[in-house]
């Protein structure tokens, strides 16, 4: 098998790692907290990264307003179909297409993973400034607007007294290491096409 489709099927398999490895983390830091709180964002789950994080979560954000952390969501469903599809698009590829087809497919899964990250800072924006007008506790910015409460879509960001943190996981490592051999195999099979083009 040539390289350019042993680089294309990595590409293809590697994102299934996220059925295994977490996508997402975010941590909250506070002085009252000794073990910060957090919580692993799965491709199809919410997880503890302590025992019992995401309930304490739940807890100190209702006295804000904020939403619970719901148990699912409709992408859990959407974005486990849209892993196993493409992953198995990626494979006939590797197979049976043409390396020009591998720079398509890669352009595609570029636009996918941006999408999702786009539907993860909404869905974030709506948690942490859809508040509860009747919250226990309200905050306002010095303008006298209500004060959100968003964590970071990437990075560090500080809220009130926490801290919150936002970083990629293993899962989407993984994810991002399949772009590269998708990315990788076209131009291993341009250099692999060339004495034939030369003919």
């Amino acid at each position: 098998m040539k390289k350019s489709r042993i680089l294309m099927l990595c590409g293809a398999l590697l994102p299934l790692f996220l059925f295994v490895f977490p996508l997402w983390n975010i941590t909250l830091e506070a002085p009252q907290y000794p073990i910060p709180l957090g919580m692993d964002i799965y491709i199809n789950d919410f997880a503890d990264a302590n025992p019992h994080d995401i309930k304490n979560i739940n807890l100190m954000n209702h006295y804000v307003g904020m939403k619970y952390i719901p148990d699912a969501i409709p992408e859990f469903k959407i974005f486990p179909a849209g892993i196993i599809i493409t992953s198995i698009i990626g494979l006939i590829l590797a197979f049976k297409g043409r390396y020009k087809w591998f720079l398509g497919w890669f352009i595609f899964m570029v636009l996918l993973s941006s999408a999702g990250l786009y539907d993860f800072y909404l869905w974030e924006h709506d948690y942490g400034h859809n508040l509860d007008p009747k919250a226990i506790m309200k905050f306002t910015n010095p303008d006298g607007s209500v004060m959100g409460f968003q964590p970071p879509l990437f990075g560090s960001k500080d809220i009130l007294n926490f801290k919150a943190h936002s970083y990629p996981q293993l899962g989407a490592y993984f994810l991002g290491l399949g772009m590269l051999c998708q990315l990788a195999a076209y131009f291993v099979g341009k250099r692999e096409a060339k004495p034939i083009n030369a003919k």
